[in-house]
């Protein structure tokens, strides 16, 4: 996120794209509606009539996978009818003139044609977002970032927020709400295929140098493999062994069979974990770790907030800290990394990242800092890109629209597209273990509409057959005024109805995400 979660209380409008906030990030979700109580406007972008959607200002119900020529759209009006901020755009950013020549032809009739939103809503959201003086702040989730277009989605998202000057104020921004506890300090770590830790890249040997240095090691430049390209490796023979740590790709990962069938194959996995996963089912060993709750460190959240985490109980039976199994498994094979506290290892990471630099644990003792933080007497950095961007002036990176790899079709006419409830937590390996929330949410539904139903003979809670060109689940139905014609949508909690033996496993060219959020489809009563 550009901004804080505090922030939200002061912005005049929302933007929220790709996210349903009550769902999948309830405190956050909380936060926006509260702000728009207090009297914000609210612009969503959803196919789905979430309780967002319905208490929007505006409301506009995408087709989905339509994102980019949406925003296109938007920029096109913006540009037409001169709203854009000219000052902030000559000073600080770029490349404009590409994005006027790339957004010319996404007029608002030829944006409405493939959107399905009408022309006066687009009109609206334009200069309701881009109004002068108003603080214009963008929410977007996992709905448009697992998309094969989802870098697309995000660098439009960008040109929308420095055209008309929304970044670098409090209560503006573009902010990401991350789909994992974590994933922002994962990353920061450098858990990516292509990056050192702190977004350092594969040609910069002064940091290369540096680790070098402390670990004694010649570290390879090449790049890493994508997750989501592991398993193509190991059917083609080229990978043979597999460590999975803290992920259930049997359940997760798009197109599940084509993973199941990669496991397989493997000469070697080892599962490191907190439960018996389905993955963990299939190891040949497994490592039991220790929870959030049973573990000291630090977490890094959606805000860039470094926050500390301190042990509260004893792991059970030989679960372990993930630490400490990763140091014994090094010292096994040969490399002496030795730590004696989580406190070492994180005097070690801002000695490293010069967003980390200036925190250590006595400044996190009582509350987090958010990065970029360079020396001990920086505050931390609330709001990013006052006055100028990491790269000196941003870069206006406009992209056509491309639609999504499976587009629905005479065999498969209807659109799936999956997302989350608030009772449970992505896989289920934690919240269905627990009574009173199988109480709230004990069973996956698709969800279809009223029009679909009654062409397909489906009455509530039927019994239907959802099939894919990758494989089929069986799941009960339930009628809602929520979905559009010819979608269906299901959560992916349910490892009854694996919902991923459906999903495609069509990849972004460039961060490799796979397009979780539609694919073709056909629905048969049972």
């Amino acid at each position: 996120m550009t901004n804080s979660i505090s922030d939200i209380g002061q912005a005049d409008v929302i933007f929220m794209i790709g996210s349903n906030a009550d769902t999948g990030h309830p405190t956050i979700g909380l936060r926006l509606h509260q702000a728009v109580a207090r009297g914000a406007k609210l612009i969503v972008v959803d196919p789905r009539g979430t309780d967002f959607a319905n208490q929007a200002d505006l409301w506009l119900r995408i087709k989905p996978g339509t994102d980019v020529a949406l925003l296109n759209g938007l920029c096109h009006i913006i540009l037409e009818e001169s709203l854009w901020d000219k000052e902030f755009v000559k000073e600080r950013t770029e490349n404009v003139e590409e994005l006027e020549s790339v957004t010319r032809k996404y007029t608002p009739s030829y944006v409405s044609e493939i959107t399905g939103i009408p022309e006066n809503q687009l009109f609206e959201a334009a200069r309701l977002y881009a109004g002068a003086g108003k603080k214009s702040a963008i929410y977007y989730g996992m709905g448009l970032a697992h998309h094969a277009s989802g870098t697309d989605n995000v660098k439009s998202i960008a040109n929308l927020a420095m055209l008309c000057g929304k970044l670098g104020v409090a209560g503006g921004g573009v902010n990401p709400l991350r789909g994992q506890n974590n994933v922002q300090g994962a990353c920061d770590m450098g858990a990516l295929f292509n990056t050192l830790p702190g977004y350092v890249g594969l040609t910069n040997d002064e940091f290369f140098a540096k680790y070098e240095k402390l670990w004694k090691v010649r570290l390879p430049r090449r790049l890493g493999k994508p997750a989501t390209e592991v398993w193509d490796d190991i059917l083609d023979g080229n990978i043979r062994g597999l460590y999975v740590f803290g992920e259930d790709p049997v359940l997760a990962d798009p197109n599940a069979g084509h993973a199941i069938k990669a496991i397989e194959k493997l000469d070697f996995m080892v599962v490191q974990d907190i439960f018996l996963t389905d993955t963990a089912k299939m190891a040949d060993v497994v490592l039991p770790a220790a929870c959030y709750a049973e573990k000291d460190g630090t977490f890094t959240c959606t805000e860039r907030r470094v926050q500390r985490v301190r042990k509260a109980v004893d792991p059970p039976g030989e679960a372990r800290p993930d630490w400490k199994i990763i140091c014994d498994l090094s010292q096994k094979m040969g490399y002496n990394m030795k730590y004696d506290s989580p406190r070492e290892i994180f005097e070690e990471i801002s000695s490293l990242l010069p967003q980390y630099s200036g925190i250590s644990y006595e400044r996190i003792e009582k509350e987090g800092i958010q990065w970029p933080c360079p020396d001990e007497e920086h505050p931390g950095t609330p709001v990013l890109h006052i006055g100028s961007f990491t790269r000196g002036r941003g870069l206006f990176i406009p992209e056509d629209y491309t639609g999504p790899s499976e587009p629905p079709d005479e065999e498969y006419p209807m659109i799936l597209t999956t997302g989350r409830e608030m009772a449970q937590y992505n896989f289920g390996s934690m919240t269905r273990k627990t009574p009173g929330i199988e109480e709230i949410s004990p069973e996956a539904f698709a969800e279809i509409c009223q029009e679909d139903a009654d062409k397909l003979g489906i009455e509530e809670k039927s019994w239907l057959q959802i099939t894919s060109r990758r494989g089929k689940i069986k799941i009960r139905t339930t009628i809602t005024e929520r979905s559009q014609e010819g979608t269906v949508f299901i959560p992916y909690h349910f490892a009854e109805a694996p919902v991923n033996l459906l999903t495609i496993n069509s990849l972004d060219r460039l961060s490799r995400s796979p397009e979780y959020k539609v694919c073709a489809i056909k629905v048969e009563l049972v």
